[in-house]
């Protein structure tokens, strides 16, 4: 089992180190990541802040929805293999569409998420 440092330190390769989105290796879960997947590249934008982690993907090349394939994929590569995340659908009056073609994880940081038994899912 790998750790959430474990995986982000392999993550690393894909953190866009020059330009606007630059990040560096040290500010840990926060940055944006070019990442190869599926023959395309995705922009994955992480950020740890009022107590989740939290993550963002879009096509950096063509405004295509990330499938699920992709999701699953992002988050193992970005969350400790024993977290539990997801994905939130919002009622009607709290939807926010900043960005189209764009799906997010989350994960509580410092608290459990209240989960199905696995069997259920």
């Amino acid at each position: 089992m790998k750790s959430a440092l474990e995986k982000l330190l392999e993550a690393n390769r894909w953190r866009i180190k020059t330009g606007k989105l630059a990040s560096q290796n040290n500010d840990g879960f926060r940055g944006h990541f070019l990442v190869p997947m599926e023959g395309e590249l995705w922009h994955v934008r992480l950020s740890d802040e009022m107590g989740w982690f939290h993550v963002s993907v879009t096509n950096a090349q063509k405004r295509a929805l990330p499938t699920w394939r992709v999701m699953n994929r992002v988050k193992e590569a970005f969350f400790a293999d024993d977290t539990w995340a997801c994905q939130f659908f919002p009622a009607k009056a709290d939807h926010l569409n900043d960005e189209q073609n764009c799906l997010h994880i989350w994960a509580p940081i410092d608290e459990k998420l209240p989960t199905p038994h696995y069997v259920l899912v």
